[in-house]
């Protein structure tokens, strides 16, 4: 069996986002055993999976991706879109645009304190688009 789904993230504002429960709810029927993929059709925004417990590791990851990949260097040239734009791809290729999750009794098989991570890395993205593929 294979499905595949697209669907269109709430917009968010910049920073590193939970939207585990929302990818669940856009997902189609999960089988008893097989593999989810997902992937962002943006080249400004990116997916991770990362700790869903405590909110300031969304904080500090925003904060460590700010520092690495900083606005306005004097080198960019693709500075057409506004100073957020090139770092915004810097960031994405850093962070990827898809995940493989494994599917285990119908549920995503995902450790206790992992969720998904929208990573938004413009100061107005907009709603993201997602292809989410299960095959099983």
């Amino acid at each position: 069996m294979t499905a595949q789904k697209e669907f269109t993230l709430t917009p968010r504002r910049r920073g590193f986002h939970l939207v585990t429960e929302e990818i669940i709810r856009n997902l189609p029927p999960l089988p008893p055993a097989g593999i989810l993929h997902l992937f962002i059709k943006h080249t400004s925004a990116g997916l991770t999976i990362n700790e869903n417990a405590d909110p300031d590791v969304q904080t500090d990851m925003e904060a460590i991706f700010n520092r690495l990949v900083k606005e306005r260097e004097p080198y960019y040239q693709h500075t057409c879109e506004g100073d957020d734009d090139m770092p915004a791809h810097a960031k994405a290729t850093l962070s990827g645009t898809s995940l493989t999750i494994p599917i285990t009794n119908g549920r995503l098989n995902m450790g206790i304190w992992q969720g998904i991570y929208l990573c938004e890395f413009r100061n107005r993205g907009g709603g993201r688009r997602i292809v989410a593929t299960v095959i099983g």
